[in-house]
């Protein structure tokens, strides 16, 4: 794969993540609009999980590939998680009332959720998000540099919001 290619789906799975959680929280709460890290409609860890099941996934067997779709997004969001509680203070997501939870970060039914989802994607969504990219290659290798500039500026930009309210915070305290 491309790096063009790489960071297509890199958006293109940030950005159904977003949806994704928007719909879960509309659905479980009532209210569409679930604040993520980004200030954007873009949840990066949505991004990466699937880019690393493309990259280790290919070729596999089938209880390999399983398996990875269990173990990679659980990785990637216990990472995330531990993150952002480290950099901010603050937890964007809760797991610590489920059974068989890590720290909040992660769970086995919120696990098992990822792992589902990982082999839909991999069997149904993938191939189709392929084929879009393959279609507008072309196009995408000329505006990816605007594509991704838009990106580094809401990462930095919530970056900054963000490390000022934690300071704002900590001195209020």
């Amino acid at each position: 794969m491309t790096m063009d290619a790489l960071f297509f789906y890199f958006l293109m799975y940030s950005l159904f993540g977003w949806i994704l959680e928007n719909v879960y929280s509309y659905l479980t709460e009532g209210v569409f609009w679930k604040e993520g890290f980004l200030k954007g409609p873009f949840k990066p860890m949505y991004g990466v999980a699937p880019l690393l099941l493309l990259l280790c996934g290919t070729g596999q067997s089938f209880v390999v590939v399983m398996l990875l779709c269990l173990v990679i997004p659980t990785i990637v969001e216990y990472i995330s998680g531990y993150l952002l509680k480290r950099v901010f203070h603050q937890q964007w997501w809760n797991y610590t009332e489920n059974r068989m939870q890590l720290h909040g970060h992660i769970c086995l039914q919120f696990s098992m959720y990822w792992a589902v989802l990982s082999l839909v994607f991999l069997r149904y969504i993938h191939p189709s998000i392929q084929g879009l990219y393959t279609n507008m290659e072309p196009i995408w290798v000329k505006v990816s540099p605007i594509f991704l500039l838009l990106f580094l500026v809401d990462l930095v930009w919530t970056y900054q919001v963000r490390r000022r309210a934690l300071k704002s915070n900590l001195i209020e305290q």
